[in-house]
């Protein structure tokens, strides 16, 4: 039944439909932008049709558009990126127009085209080669591995993806007039936009954002006066408001005041946001088969394109390991894919049909869900595409690398896996007493881990380092763990993948029953029941300092651990934390 409504009625109805539906999928682990485009096909006329005003919640939407693209543009760190190394830099810049290249090819066997008003291939194959920051960026920060090698990979090439939407929203105006000139002219507008915006950013808003800045309220007002002003002269100029709302913000990344503009924005943003989403769900219309099995292909395409990566990766000597992971990552369709769809159909004239912006949505909803699983299941896939690769003759960072480790002799100190802890441990290894005896040390030290970046920094310093993931017993055999005296794992239970803690004491017991042994965790009764599994000495980063650590690692090398176990075992047990 159609209920009347105004806009502040219609409003309240999407806010409250997204709002219920935001908690169903929040308790599933699964993206708030899916309950959005639900709340919206429900309520919408393919549903309940509770919301008739539909143009003037569109007009709002826009807005939370305008607001999305600014402050994703907040989030992009120029500096930053070109600071980013090669792997990212290479890869970013690659992946889109490699994954454009095989969309072309791909989606013109399933019947897209180009031509007579009608852009569908353009469009399909674009949308598909861009990948979800915020669903991304979201799991990964659950699963504490955006620091990671592969993590940090991942976020590098989504910022450089959202550069190539740019360069999408740039040319889009004119794509239906496919001269090379109405598209010179429109990149070279695009191009002076972003010169301009910087330029004025650097020379001019600078001295207006220090006059507000006493007045935090002000610098807000400002910060989203100039990110309307730059809309504004974007479509002035024949470009779509949307992107002079990314540049504005890209222009405002490096200022002092970003972090507090976008923290105020941020929530202004997600309740326009709500509704661009729910008025997008209002506009799916009953997907016919036609449309199911193009969105089938897609969501099979994304998932299996994502595979370029890895090649690049591999020649850039990051390993299988580190090739493998980012491609899981990227795996599904971005929320920039939805917003350029949109733009298609809303140009005057439309360049793509409805059912190609319900191929992108619902393309965006199944590899966002699929996307979920297989991140969560990163290590398991990984490891199994490792070992298949292998099968087949492809070389990993560890090839003869462990014989080689096995064949140089002993090593009494051992690190499992390297981190940031191990990394201050070390340093104060390195740094402490004389300096002859410090080497003496060090050079006593082998660590296993599988960061290439971390590798070729340790054997910089010269301290002996071999490839390998610590979850494999087989590894921790062939790097001698028999000889060791003393096997220190340094990463917590939160950021180990495919094994832990207590799995990790118990292997190595396994290969040297004598071998001394200790563990790290944050939580205290986890470190009480690493001492009953038999751990002689477990690291908590919060309680002890890695000066600490590391004195109590060599005395502990030399004399054993028992006095400092029975000391650290009797404080913990006495320590009544809020959050032990």
């Amino acid at each position: 039944m159609t209920i009347p409504t105004d806009l502040l009625s219609g409003i309240a109805i999407c806010v409250t439909a997204a709002a219920l539906l935001a908690l169903v999928s929040w308790r599933l682990h699964q993206p708030l932008i899916l309950a959005y485009l639900l709340a919206g096909v429900i309520i919408g006329p393919i549903g309940f049709r509770w919301v008739t005003d539909l143009a003037s919640i569109q007009t709002v939407a826009e807005i939370g558009l305008i607001l999305l693209l600014f402050v994703i543009g907040l989030e992009i760190d120029l500096k930053k990126l070109a600071a980013a190394g090669a792997p990212m830099l290479v890869t970013g810049a690659l992946q889109v127009p490699i994954c454009i290249a095989l969309g072309l090819g791909y989606f013109a066997l399933l019947g897209a085209h180009v031509g007579g008003g009608d852009y569908s291939l353009l469009y399909l194959a674009a949308c598909m080669s861009l990948s979800s920051t915020l669903v991304v960026v979201k799991i990964l920060n659950d699963r504490m591995e955006l620091d990671t090698l592969p993590g940090r990979i991942t976020l590098g090439v989504l910022v450089i993806q959202d550069l190539w939407a740019v360069v999408m929203l740039a040319v889009q105006p004119n794509i239906s007039n496919p001269d090379l000139l109405p598209l010179a002219l429109s990149l070279w507008k695009g191009a002076l936009l972003v010169v301009g915006g910087l330029a004025l950013s650097k020379y001019v808003l600078p001295y207006l954002f220090r006059s507000v800045a006493k007045a935090p309220e002000l610098v807000l007002v400002t910060a989203l006066a100039w990110c309307f002003f730059l809309a504004g002269i974007a479509s002035f100029i024949g470009l779509s408001r949307e992107m002079g709302a990314l540049i504005a913000g890209v222009s405002l990344s490096t200022f002092p005041y970003n972090l507090d503009v976008m923290a105020k924005a941020t929530s202004i943003r997600d309740f326009f946001v709500t509704l661009f989403f729910v008025a997008l769900g209002m506009q799916i219309p009953v997907p016919t088969p036609r449309v199911l099995l193009l969105v089938l292909g897609a969501s099979v395409f994304v998932i299996v394109s994502r595979v370029v990566v890895v090649p690049i990766l591999y020649t850039l000597r990051l390993g299988l390991r580190n090739s493998l992971v980012p491609a899981i990552n990227l795996a599904q369709v971005s929320e920039f894919s939805i917003v350029i769809a949109f733009l298609g159909v809303s140009m005057n004239p439309h360049q793509i049909g409805t059912d190609i912006l319900t191929v992108v949505i619902l393309t965006f909803a199944v590899t966002s869900v699929a996307s979920t699983y297989m991140i969560n299941a990163s290590h398991f896939i990984q490891n199994t595409l490792t070992n298949a690769l292998k099968a087949v003759g492809l070389k990993d960072l560890d090839a003869d690398k462990a014989q080689a480790a096995e064949a140089e002799g002993r090593y009494p100190v051992i690190f499992l896996g390297f981190f940031r802890d191990a990394s201050s441990i070390l340093y104060e290894f390195e740094h402490e007493g004389d300096v002859e005896e410090s080497k003496e040390f060090v050079s006593k030290i082998l660590v296993i881990d599988f960061n290439p970046t971390v590798m070729r920094e340790l054997r910089r310093r010269s301290i002996k380092v071999v490839y390998g993931d610590i979850a494999h017993v087989d590894t921790l055999h062939h790097a001698g763990i028999e000889n060791a005296e003393l096997v220190v794992s340094s990463i917590t239970d939160d950021v180990l993948r495919g094994t832990s803690n207590l799995r990790l004491l118990r292997n190595v017991r396994t290969h040297s029953p004598n071998v001394r042994v200790v563990l790290t965790t944050d939580h205290i009764p986890q470190a009480l029941k690493f001492y009953d599994a038999g751990a002689d000495f477990v690291f908590i980063p919060r309680l002890y300092s890695a000066a600490a650590c590391a004195r109590i690692l060599r005395k502990g090398l030399k004399e054993g651990f028992q006095e400092v176990r029975t000391q650290a075992i009797g404080h913990l047990k006495q320590r009544q934390e809020v959050l032990a």
